[in-house]
């Protein structure tokens, strides 16, 4: 196969992937208010995301706080800027490093898990079966899922943030000798409603994308138990992907309300 034909196949190939992502998002909407609900299943989802993903995100939250302050401490000093650390280091956390990370995180545990769970369901023809026997699949499997992954990606943020911040809050402690109660007092008076709301309302795109990706790479796998490995690896690779392209929107979008 020449260069140009390989080109040329991986562009069809993505535009083949958009394309059935984009279909995949429209009968997601087109399920999600149409009745009946799955609150119970939504309910089991929302704690395999959310408190299966807790001990991760914390100890991943606690050591970014940590690392960022020291590793920031010793240039700070040779400014005479180490008063600012709590105001840099939780500016940096909430707006960006806290959101990205987790959501990179969970799109590596999640979205591979849904890939492979739903992948597994479909090469047994489970899917198929749920389909024969007169339930919606895509109702009970993708779309509690999704809603799941787009509610609690969130939560998941503000707890790793919240232990960003208490790693960050021990290095100063020793090193700086600042009070908890001084540190985050200088922290909450930097933060701004600016700085939270964008942070918290790209988390739940975070999410959404996480989600959707993972069941979307689950529900239409193909090629045997070779392709449930592949679902899984490919889920996680386009969801960081979304993840990026989602953050570089959120940021612009943001610069253009604070310049007004």
């Amino acid at each position: 196969m020449t260069i140009t034909a390989q080109i040329r196949n991986n562009v069809i190939d993505f535009l083949r992937q958009v394309g059935g992502l984009s279909y995949f998002v429209g009968r997601f909407f087109k399920e999600v208010f149409k009745p009946p609900f799955e609150f119970n299943e939504l309910l089991r989802q929302c704690y395999n995301v959310g408190n299966r993903s807790t001990p991760l995100v914390g100890i991943t939250g606690f050591i970014i706080g940590l690392v960022l302050t020291l590793q920031t401490r010793p240039t700070m000093q040779e400014f005479g800027a180490v008063s600012w650390m709590p105001d840099m280091v939780g500016i940096s956390i909430v707006r960006e490093i806290g959101p990205v990370v987790v959501a990179l995180i969970c799109a590596g545990r999640i979205a591979s898990g849904m890939g492979a769970e739903l992948g597994s369901m479909r090469v047994t023809e489970q899917i198929d079966a749920m389909e024969v026997s007169g339930t919606n699949p895509f109702k009970f499997l993708v779309v509690t899922r999704v809603v799941a992954t787009t509610l609690m990606v969130p939560l998941l943020v503000i707890f790793g943030d919240m232990l960003a911040l208490y790693g960050s809050s021990l290095v100063e402690y020793y090193k700086g000798n600042v009070s908890f109660q001084l540190y985050f007092n200088e922290v909450f008076n930097s933060l701004q409603y600016g700085d939270l709301i964008p942070a918290t309302i790209k988390s739940f795109f975070f999410g959404f994308a996480i989600g959707l990706v993972g069941c979307y790479k689950g529900y239409y796998c193909k090629k045997g138990t070779v392709g449930v490995g592949k679902a899984a690896n490919t889920a996680v690779v386009m969801a960081s992907m979304l993840i990026f392209i989602l953050d570089l929107i959120a940021v612009f979008i943001s610069d253009i309300f604070y310049e007004l």
